[in-house]
């Protein structure tokens, strides 16, 4: 097993002693991290925060510049204890907490807690658990970035002021245990908003008209037939609700019993479909929802143990890389891997020229890392399903195909377009009234990315047709639609809209989602 060289193991009495203690917040991180470190360094886990405001009181002292009163919840003592011990052992402390605002801020609380001094403690980040990120990160040591540490603490303290303060009004005026916070009192708004235009919304009536028809009487035989729908009278396009009542409808219907069917216009382009940029948290959770039905807080548990490490025979290993993030930004290193697997293992006609990058659209996006992906292509889904548990392999399989997908071309179609007007046979019905339908076709003709990340598309095959060519209509058929009221909020389109309105952070939806429920 490659390991990170140590640099020497000193003697405490007559016993060796590792030089280094390191720091996480897990167990499951620690063993996965343990794998790329020498015996100079002895892992260890926090259990998550090692302090916090208390529940019995307020904690921050509005008189003092909202002072917070941190304590040590009894649960973490013994954490603690032994944390203290094993620090006053080592020569170093290396702080290995995630690189996000709480991860700093268990970073912070542990040198408050543990009495660290400053000289003996360092601190490493690293977007994901795998031997080179370590290794470098162990090079790369900083301070604790106390603008992170500041923002967290904001953040908390708002949240026990607005919390703590509402809640007790909640648990008065409809019943107790109900908490309230800043983003979780929004999205209850949202909710609420949404139902009641749910209730009130009243429907409306309108009608399309769809005419189905055939090339030529032969076809008949071989159900060659294809709809086409009516988009204009005269020169007048058609709004949604230009056929507001079944008398307007059959009316046309009666007019259009006595024509003539002719090609007018054909059009023919090739259309591309792009893939879509590689998860952020926000996508992730969304397209798990939609695809795998996971909720958002299974989603998180899944990809935390993605991230941390799973057995795969020859010790943890890290599948993916760090899942709270709101940036789809790619290394370079991980679009040249990518180049490479898709080369070799699918097809050189299915790797770019160069590597696609994305921009994140997000409001408020902090893009303080990437976007989620695996850490080793070649770690491919089939490989691995043996040792993920069901759940995990559904999640990691969707991470590691949305990602390769990105570095694929993308899918060709042909698209037809075919308006078809329906004209009097003559004047004496006392209509001259021209009618216009139009009918789509599309055909795949190059599956890019779909190769490896299916998107449901209808494919719809026209006959061939050309201009003055004339139809036979089979059916004409009126259809009645009424208007529906805007859906409901899944946890899919409330992520979205949480953070199309920049409410909560990436960490924040599935806690937020989970309390409301």
């Amino acid at each position: 097993m490659d390991v990170f060289e140590p640099e020497c193991i000193f003697e405490m009495g007559s016993k060796l002693v590792p030089k280094n203690l390191v720091i996480v917040e897990s167990p499951s991180k620690g063993r996965t991290i343990s794998r790329f470190l020498g015996s100079d360094f002895i892992v260890e886990s926090s259990y998550g925060h090692i302090r916090d405001l208390p529940s019995s009181k307020l904690g921050v002292d509005v008189e003092k510049d909202f002072e917070p009163q941190y304590i040590i919840p009894r649960k973490a003592s013994p954490t603690v204890k032994k944390l203290k011990k094993e620090a006053a052992k080592t020569e170093k402390t290396i702080l290995a907490t995630d690189e996000d605002r709480e991860g700093e801020a268990i970073a912070w609380h542990l040198v408050q807690a543990l009495g660290l001094p400053k000289t003996k403690v360092e601190r490493i980040v690293f977007h994901e658990i795998t031997k080179k990120a370590i290794e470098d990160a162990l090079k790369n040591p900083r301070a604790i970035d106390e603008k992170l540490v500041d923002s967290q603490q904001a953040r908390r303290i708002l949240d026990r002021l607005v919390g703590y303060k509402l809640s007790p009004f909640l648990w008065k005026k409809i019943y107790r245990g109900l908490s309230a916070g800043r983003v979780q009192s929004v999205a209850v708004r949202l909710i609420v908003e949404r139902e009641r235009e749910v209730q009130s919304f009243k429907p409306e009536e309108y009608w399309s008209i769809v005419a189905k028809l055939l090339k030529d009487e032969e076809q008949k035989t071989k159900d060659k037939n294809f709809d086409a729908t009516l988009i204009k009278i005269d020169e007048k396009t058609l709004d949604k609700f230009a056929i507001k009542t079944a008398g307007e409808a059959e009316k046309i219907v009666e007019e259009l019993k006595e024509t003539q069917w002719i090609v007018e216009k054909v059009e023919k382009r090739a259309v591309s479909k792009n893939p879509l940029p590689p998860f952020t948290t926000s996508t992730l959770q969304q397209e798990a929802f939609k695809k795998l039905g996971f909720s958002a807080k299974q989603t998180m548990m899944l990809a935390q143990q993605l991230y941390e490490g799973v057995e795969l025979g020859e010790g943890p290993v890290g599948l993916i890389t760090y899942m709270r993030t709101d940036s789809v930004n790619l290394s370079d290193e991980s679009l040249r891997s990518a180049h490479d697997f898709i080369e070799k293992e699918i097809s050189p006609n299915y790797a770019l020229p160069s590597p696609r990058r994305f921009q994140t659209k997000t409001k408020g996006a902090q893009e303080a890392h990437e976007a989620i992906r695996p850490t080793d292509p070649s770690h491919t889904p089939e490989l691995v399903e043996n040792f993920l548990e069901k759940r995990q392999f559904r999640l990691y399989d969707l991470i590691w195909r949305r990602f390769l997908a990105t570095q694929m071309p993308p899918a060709i179609f042909d698209a037809t377009s075919v308006d078809i007007a329906a004209e009097p046979r003559g004047t004496e019905r006392g209509t001259t009234q021209k009618y216009t339908f139009r009918a789509n076709g599309q055909v795949m003709k190059f599956d890019g990315f779909l190769k490896i990340y299916p998107v449901k598309f209808a494919e719809i095959t026209l006959p061939e047709l050309a201009p003055k060519e004339t139809l036979e209509l089979v059916e004409l058929k009126p259809n009645q639609h009424f208007t529906e009221p805007p859906p409901r909020y899944t946890e899919a389109t409330l992520v979205k809209t949480l953070e199309k309105y920049g409410i909560g952070r990436p960490s924040t939806y599935a806690p937020t989602i989970s309390t409301i429920q």
